[in-house]
């Protein structure tokens, strides 16, 4: 009514009427009708839809191209700022490899350029790379919650000053300390109690999970829990990167680079043969010549964007365990000022954990195995 009559809505209408279609989204089954995600379907929808009318023409390609990493990042930056999970990365991931292959069986296979060795090669990659994703979508190292309701007793929680992060990162207000902003993790103006653990190591107090965290932990407002070594929360896998999944982590990034150039190279050779990749690339002149050439070069163009993006994240991940430093652990450098930019700002080298680049990595390639034991006499 208040559409039909021009009357402006009340606050929190649409998100009401928003919240009400999502939950009679669902799917009838046998046990009773299953909830949809409604984070999944627009991957599963839009994607097929954008490429299909990028292959029609050279300029609507441009245009789709163009307008899908502006689309994902403005959704990411939503999300982002609200502290919201969702399922729309990793749907959107997992159904582009899906359909990505799917058209590189239908569409480029049956040229007949490429072999059944390569096809096992690529089918192989990808294997992997999905059996990598599911151990990073395991327990990141997550903290144990104490017993007792956490939530009760972080409301009963005495200090009213307590504020939250962009990142999920919490701490205890010092008496008579003013409040501070947000920046990157922790508030300025407040400190975090701290106990002595063996050995002179600082232990940082969570005040949501109501415990104890060792150092290098922290905790994830989007997963509400305390993770050891904590590296960030990732949205394409949704899920935190820790000290349990960090190397599955690097592990599934490094399958999905070689499995995509791979992917990629195989379609160029077959679509423009006769050219190196890079000039095939942006060179192709009969791409267009046919529609099934047209959407196989789309998808090309696609995947090279996904997998620079990748790529990019990869590079970063592999600069910060070369200098045994976290993501979470930069960002917090680059708000107190207390780290160096190297390699032209692509790593904070934070100093405090580095030990050398050989050292460093054999640190990283130990994570989760259990500490050595130590024997009487060691102790003595």
């Amino acid at each position: 009514d208040r559409w039909l009559t021009c009357r402006s809505l009340p606050p929190g209408a649409l998100e009401r009427i928003v919240d009400d279609v999502a939950d009679r989204c669902r799917v009838p089954w046998f046990a009773g009708a299953v909830k949809i995600n409604v984070s999944l379907v627009p991957p599963l929808v839009l994607l097929p839809v954008f490429l299909h009318v990028a292959a029609l023409h050279f300029l609507l390609g441009l245009v789709v191209l163009t307008s899908l990493p502006v689309v994902v990042l403005w959704y990411y930056y939503l999300t982002h700022r609200r502290k919201e999970r969702t399922l729309f990365f990793l749907s959107l991931g997992l159904f582009s490899l899906g359909y990505m292959y799917y058209v590189f069986l239908q569409e480029v296979v049956p040229r007949g350029q490429v072999g059944h060795s390569q096809v096992v090669l690529l089918t192989s990659g990808l294997v992997l790379m999905l059996a990598a994703l599911l151990r990073a979508k395991k327990d990141p190292g997550y903290l144990p919650i104490p017993a007792g309701d956490a939530k009760s007793s972080h409301q009963d929680f005495p200090n009213k000053n307590l504020r939250g992060s962009s990142n999920g990162l919490h701490g205890v207000a010092t008496a008579g300390a003013a409040s501070g902003r947000a920046v990157n993790g922790e508030a300025k103006g407040y400190s975090r109690a701290s106990a002595e653990g063996p050995e002179g190591v600082r232990k940082d107090w969570c005040a949501k999970c109501q415990l104890v965290r060792p150092a290098r932990a922290g905790h994830c407002r989007l997963c509400g829990r305390c993770v050891r070594r904590l590296d960030h929360h990732c949205v394409w896998i949704n899920s935190c990167v820790g000290e349990q999944n960090h190397q599955a982590f690097i592990l599934a990034l490094s399958f999905f680079m070689l499995t995509s150039v791979y992917g990629i190279t195989l379609t160029l050779d077959t679509v423009c043969r006769g050219r190196t990749l890079f000039v095939a690339l942006f060179y192709c002149p009969g791409a267009y010549s046919d529609y099934s050439s047209a959407l196989s070069f789309t998808c090309v163009w696609y995947c090279a964007i996904v997998t620079a993006g990748m790529g990019y994240i990869l590079l970063i991940q592999l600069l910060n365990i070369s200098y045994n430093v976290t993501e979470r652990e930069a960002r917090l450098a680059l708000r107190d000022n207390t780290g160096r930019r190297l390699l032209g700002g692509l790593v904070i080298d934070t100093g405090q954990y580095n030990r050398g680049f050989l050292c460093n990595w054999g640190h990283f390639l130990s994570l989760g195995s259990p500490p050595p034991l130590r024997s009487a006499e060691d102790i003595v």
